[in-house]
């Protein structure tokens, strides 16, 4: 979106409707309420407002966020929690969104990974290579360090 100038009467629904899309983090909602060319003390306040009318809830957008980046793209804990970090989230909402997550869909899916790379990994020869690659593959996909030693271990 080009860079516009609203007064914060006309920003408020529109931000209002950006929020109502989707879960929005309040970095993100910071970052287009300034793009609105509003100031520091306009942003604020409308923060406020987005908060008391529940628009704005940074443990619901964690929750929604850890599970979805779960789900779709079957990602790691690790790597969900560094993403949330990114977005600003605060301690506490990142432990309560990993709490979220069902530890026995979590193990399942992590299974589900570890089968499906060891079969394109059934050509390698080298067995330290084999492990390597499957190591990296699910360090990459945010996956605890215990979890894969155990697993790259039995091979």
């Amino acid at each position: 979106m080009d860079f516009q100038n609203f007064t914060p009467q006309q920003a408020v629904p529109k931000i209002k409707q950006y929020c109502a899309y989707q879960e929005r983090c309040h970095a993100e909602v910071r970052d287009k309420l300034y793009s609105f060319g509003l100031n520091k003390t306009e942003v604020e306040e409308i923060i406020y407002i987005l908060i008391t009318e529940n628009y704005l809830n940074e443990e619901r957008f964690a929750i929604h966020y850890a599970g979805g980046k779960f789900r779709m793209k079957q990602w790691g804990k690790n790597k969900i929690k560094q993403s949330l970090k990114q977005k600003q989230i605060s301690d506490y909402c990142v432990r309560k969104a990993l709490r979220e997550i069902d530890e026995k869909e979590y193990q399942k899916t992590f299974q589900k990974l570890v089968e499906q790379k060891i079969k394109t990994l059934k050509s390698e020869k080298n067995i330290f290579i084999k492990k390597r690659k499957l190591q990296d593959f699910l360090l990459q996909k945010g996956f605890e360090n215990d979890l894969i030693r155990e697993v790259v271990n039995n091979i």
